[in-house]
């Protein structure tokens, strides 16, 4: 049995899933559910089904994320689906979004069934993903939105260069609080959990934050940057995943 965490705020089916209660094994242990990952493919797939079976779901769609600002609405189990948010209406169809260190943001409107589930990096937190989803959400018939950052790196791991805290001179000039000088002569820590928050604020949707750090907490979570730094081959994807219920 597997055991995500979990908000009240969201009030339908969801989990924010770990790394652990799944098959796959060495670096992918356990609960990988990329299927971009060099993982085998039969163990990415019942991991997947472990997350579903947990949610109650007929069905779990993800879609293939690229840091962009696009959204997807959907009514059914689609394969292909290029985009960094899911948003349905269906009972029982989990959507959910992969993460190993970026922001995977759960929504709902509960009171009218409509769900969202988002990617949200550095990237697609600048260019728009949170306001997207929620405008796609409601487009479908939101009128009142709650939402929950997950687990993502927190801001004591997540250093940055001088050209990144230039682009946000630039366009997001109000959040250069979120910066902190790191050891590195012109480097920074970056608060993306704050980011985010932030984000879905100024989309008007209500959020809370899940404190809990991809990079530091190796036992319960993968960390691209973790891997990065150990020179590893591939990292294993966690998924943060919601279903109306059926």
């Amino acid at each position: 049995m597997l055991t995500p965490l979990t908000h009240f705020a969201l009030n339908v089916p969801h989990g924010f899933f770990t790394r652990q209660g799944g098959v796959s094994g060495g670096i992918y242990a356990s609960l990988n559910v990329g299927l971009g990952s060099d993982d085998t493919r039969a163990d990415v797939l019942e991991n997947r089904a472990r997350v579903a079976q947990t949610l109650n779901a007929t069905a779990l769609v993800t879609a293939h994320q690229s840091h962009s600002a696009v959204t997807a609405f959907i009514d059914s189990p689609q394969e292909g689906l290029q985009a960094d948010a899911l948003v349905t209406k269906t009972p029982g169809l989990a959507i959910g979004a992969l993460a190993a260190d970026c922001a995977p943001v759960l929504l709902a409107d509960a009171h009218n069934g409509i769900i969202g589930a988002a990617h949200s990096g550095w990237r697609g937190a600048f260019d728009g993903i949170l306001a997207s989803v929620a405008t796609t959400m409601r487009a479908h018939g939101a009128t009142h939105i709650s939402a929950v950052i997950g687990p993502s790196i927190s801001k004591a791991a997540y250093e940055v260069g001088p050209e990144f805290i230039a682009r946000f001179e630039a366009d997001y000039a109000d959040d250069l609080d979120l910066f902190a000088p790191s050891s590195q002569t012109g480097h920074y820590m970056f608060d993306l959990p704050q980011f985010v928050h932030r984000q879905l604020g100024r989309a008007d949707v209500t959020a809370h934050i899940l404190a809990a750090c991809t990079y530091a907490d190796e036992d319960r979570f993968f960390s691209y940057r973790r891997t990065t730094h150990r020179a590893e081959a591939d990292y294993g994807r966690q998924i943060s995943a919601i279903c109306l219920p059926r």
